[in-house]
């Protein structure tokens, strides 16, 4: 008979290790896509050494020496018999992978000082949590890297700037950080709700495929709009100038108060790690961003 605390256990700690040594498929073919249509030599050799390292990351070590802060996407059906047993999982898992993949230890303690040596503590790992209908479980390991989370920002603009205005934010931001962030980068951008919401909608846009648009074509035109925007500031991979600065721009909203027009920029590296897997009540396991590996 499954343990369903350990199927959970063990399922965490393969979708944080995949996370941290291979790329989702779309990301690396968006890295690749990138480097052959690339004209700018020194941008070509930034790519050429992002791809050469991800295939050495292939054979079981992590792809970037900051491994991120653990963060974990929770959806889980209202049925779901086993609800009880994630939280713990989850964290149990983490510290094995911390220990085992190995993991860079990133939980320091603001207050105080001092690092917890395993990605947990205080809040750590946190978990956004969604109840959905059915009786299934999807977990989604998401370590967010320090560089990229420094320029994410959150803007309370005027409601009369507008959308011109939202556009405008982005890409300004884009223009300060410049290659701090280590680009190619991922941004996600959510509008409207509140400054928690914004920063909220605006994270999870990173987990969306990068070949995807939004289903509401006005909000796709954003994304196209701010994609071809940055792209064309010639800031390139790792700030050295080039075509791609971004490989994808991701948008969503939320309804907004008349007197406010929150928008969060969150901002993912090329390292964009993320994993999922779903989990059936039979305690079954589907790998969804990994299958060769995890099924």
């Amino acid at each position: 008979m499954k343990d369903p605390f350990q199927v959970i256990h063990d399922t965490t700690f393969r979708l944080l290790k995949m996370a941290a040594t291979k790329l989702p498929k779309d990301v690396e073919g968006a890295l690749r896509a990138a480097h052959d249509n690339e004209t700018n030599e020194t941008a070509k050799t930034q790519l050429g050494a992002i791809l050469t390292n991800i295939d050495i990351a292939e054979g079981g070590i992590p792809m970037c020496q900051d491994t991120g802060i653990m963060i974990f996407y929770i959806k889980v059906g209202d049925k779901f018999p086993f609800i009880g047993e994630i939280k713990s999982a989850l964290e149990k898992a983490t510290i094995k992978a911390t220990a085992e993949v190995p993991l860079r230890p990133n939980a320091v303690n603001p207050i105080v000082g001092g690092n917890s040596g395993d990605n947990t503590g205080k809040k750590i790992p946190w978990i956004n949590w969604e109840i959905v209908d059915g009786d299934s479980l999807e977990v989604t390991a998401f370590p967010k890297g320090g560089g990229s989370e420094n320029v994410s920002i959150v803007g309370m603009l005027k409601p009369g700037v507008g959308l011109t205005g939202v556009k405008k934010l982005v890409v300004d931001n884009a223009m300060s950080y410049m290659g701090k962030a280590c680009a190619p980068n991922i941004i996600g951008i959510g509008i409207g709700g509140g400054a928690d919401i914004a920063i909220k909608i605006a994270k999870q846009q990173l987990q969306r495929p990068l070949d995807d648009s939004h289903p509401e074509p006005e909000v796709a035109q954003i994304e196209k709009e701010i994609f071809d925007a940055i792209n064309h500031t010639d800031i390139g991979p790792m700030g050295l100038g080039g075509k791609t600065t971004v490989l994808g721009v991701k948008v969503d909203y939320a309804m907004r108060h008349p007197a406010s027009l929150p928008v969060g920029v969150a901002v993912q590296c090329w390292a964009a790690r993320r994993s999922t897997a779903v989990i059936t009540k039979d305690l079954d396991v589907t790998y969804i961003t990994h299958p060769v590996e995890g099924n």
